[in-house]
């Protein structure tokens, strides 16, 4: 737009053929219309522009914070309920663990309940991480291996089984905070169990015509109520009662000294 202005104001003012004081008019026209023009471009276009930028370079900071603040928060509050359970584990204790007040504390989670289920999130990384070996999604013997030393750490964390043993009632209520993580957690354990039955049995059909879902429902039915009833007595044997049913629902999947 402004490299049309000479020409636009001479053909306004008569062409070329002016004399000096109406040559100076014309100057200073052009001069307040190109002073114009670049006001508004940088009002409506670069300044404007600029204040995005910037505000969105502002909101990526911002919120790399608070997703790092949250995984603090996360990781403390395992270390707390790991200590001291469900009942308690207050928000109050939380909160001082991270230097926060309650009500900041609650600006990263809505509530307690949402809180717990995100800590139980973060225990299955943390499982995951520690214990799962690379085959153990595809091979019966790393599986068991790996989910038999899941079981054996769960014994040493009473907190966080009471935890979970608390959220799995709770949770069974489709309005409450942990439904999903519990929903999801539930699918995608039976899926794998299903698919570790298949390739032991080398098909759709193990003992006694069990189907694959068939299996996975009894192993997940199973530990969620031994860890019930080792809450209450401590003395059973979690680790060796599991042990003793994989053995017998897929045969030869233990390696020597998988049992110890």
């Amino acid at each position: 737009m402004a490299t049309n202005v000479p020409f636009v104001i001479g053909e306004l003012c008569g062409g070329t053929e002016l004399d000096d004081s109406v040559m100076g008019i014309r100057l200073r026209v052009k001069d307040v219309f190109v002073d114009v023009v670049k006001t508004i471009w940088h009002s409506v276009f670069v300044d404007k522009w600029r204040l995005l930028f910037t505000r969105g370079m502002s909101k990526r900071g911002s919120y790399a914070k608070g997703v790092a603040k949250r995984e603090e928060i996360l990781e403390r509050a395992l270390e707390v309920v790991a200590q001291h359970g469900y009942q308690g584990a207050s928000v109050k204790e939380i909160a001082e663990a991270v230097s926060l007040s309650q009500a900041g504390l609650l600006h990263y989670f809505t509530s307690k309940e949402e809180l717990f289920a995100e800590i139980l999130r973060t225990r299955d990384k943390h499982d995951q991480a520690a214990f799962a070996e690379p085959e153990s999604m595809v091979d019966p013997t790393a599986f068991r291996r790996s989910y038999l030393a899941v079981v054996r750490y769960n014994a040493q964390v009473l907190g966080l089984v009471h935890l979970f043993a608390r959220m799995n009632v709770d949770a069974a209520s489709p309005e409450h905070p942990a439904h999903a993580y519990f929903r999801e957690r539930g699918v995608g354990l039976r899926g794998m169990l299903s698919d570790i039955a298949r390739t032991a049995w080398e098909g759709e059909t193990g003992p006694a015509g069990m189907r694959p879902e068939q299996f996975a429902a009894i192993v997940q039915a199973v530990t969620d109520g031994l860890q019930a009833q080792w809450m209450l007595d401590p003395e059973i044997d979690m680790a060796g009662t599991i042990d003793a049913l994989l053995a017998a629902l897929i045969p030869g999947s233990a390696a020597p000294g998988d049992a110890d």
